[in-house]
């Protein structure tokens, strides 16, 4: 079967193109390389002993989105990630993010309605909750304003989805994410943020190995237990794995309903400087950092209930803190040498 990943050679993308081929999918994948490197192709393959079809197309062209649709015109499931994915950014550039997050989704969906079945995977993420007034976060924990233009195109991407199932054969999963972090055990593939990272971890390990002078903590007067903003960090390669068991479970047609949301997460949430201990211990060596001024965007708290994903697609994490943070830095150490 074919699966079209786009964004696959982004750091969640690229992970479950290796889960997917390892379970015997023919992998297709889009990338525009604006926030990734076509290297990661090579590690792909040195994972799986396959390379997966390529095509560099963006996804704001529309007409370059239905050439892709007519030479393809087989494939039986698409998975969702690219899109631009920095809270801070998207508060900058809010229309940098609704054209790419936006019209990206809307010409694949396009596509996708006028066949007569489709299966279809979005990259979510728990942005879509905004500040939950209560923890843990279920799915049916109600949908507050977005914090971020990010995380309102991940709303506006859910509803835009959940309207087109109603009317056309798509059948779709939403997968909300937490944070993702990590990287793969054979130390082929991991995060590579282009410029300064926008993420936790990256910027931990680029500090970590002297590339940055310190790490800025956001705030140290939040309502948490060290005053630290607390997250649901989940290993990447346990993200992408969830992949595989949904595309699995629209394939099969085992799914409930034509459209199904759930999270992932570990279900336990940890602070900035419980991350930073974590590094510490990995690295057994002390990271510069500072406490600064909030940062706009961001929610106090946000971890999972991943009862519904646990219990329903027989998912659960496999990988710790502790393994994601110590496979990060051995991954930053080689990409440094």
């Amino acid at each position: 079967m074919k699966i079209v990943v786009t964004g696959g050679l982004g750091f969640i993308g690229s992970h479950t193109v290796v889960e997917l081929q390892n379970e015997n999918f023919e992998v297709i994948v889009i990338d525009n390389l604006s926030n990734s490197s076509i290297e990661v192709l090579d590690g792909i393959e040195r994972i799986t002993g396959k390379k997966p079809l390529f095509e560099q197309i963006d996804l704001r062209d529309k007409a370059a989105v239905q050439d892709f649709f007519k030479k393809y015109s087989d494939v039986s499931g698409v998975i969702h990630f690219a899109a631009s994915k920095a809270v801070g950014e998207s508060v900058q550039n809010p229309l940098l993010y609704y054209e790419n997050n936006i019209n990206s989704l809307v010409y694949i969906l396009q596509e996708l309605q006028q066949k007569s079945e489709a299966n279809f995977i979005f990259s979510s993420s728990c942005t879509v909750y905004g500040q939950a007034e209560k923890m843990p976060i279920a799915e049916s924990t109600p949908i507050q304003p977005a914090m971020s233009p990010y995380g309102n195109t991940k709303q506006i991407g859910e509803e835009i989805i959940t309207d087109v199932t109603k009317i056309s054969n798509l059948n779709a999963i939403l997968l909300r994410y937490f944070n993702p972090i990590g990287a793969h055990q054979s130390n082929e593939i991991g995060e590579l943020p282009l410029g300064v990272p926008q993420n936790l971890v990256p910027f931990i390990t680029q500090t970590g190995v002297g590339l940055r002078k310190e790490l800025s903590v956001y705030g140290n007067d939040y309502p948490t237990p060290d005053g630290t903003c607390v997250r649901d960090y989940i290993h990447v390669v346990d993200v992408a794995k969830a992949h595989v068991i949904a595309m699995q479970r629209l394939v099969n047609k085992t799914n409930a309903d034509k459209l199904e949301i759930f999270n992932l997460g570990t279900g336990k949430g940890s602070s900035v400087l419980e991350v930073i201990n974590a590094f510490e211990r990995a690295s057994e060596q002390k990271l510069p950092y500072k406490i600064v001024p909030r940062r706009e965007g961001d929610v106090t708290e946000a971890y999972a209930n991943t009862d519904k994903a646990n219990n329903i697609l027989g998912w659960k994490t496999q990988l710790t803190l502790d393994d994601a943070i110590a496979s990060a830095w051995k991954w930053e150490q080689k990409i440094r040498q």
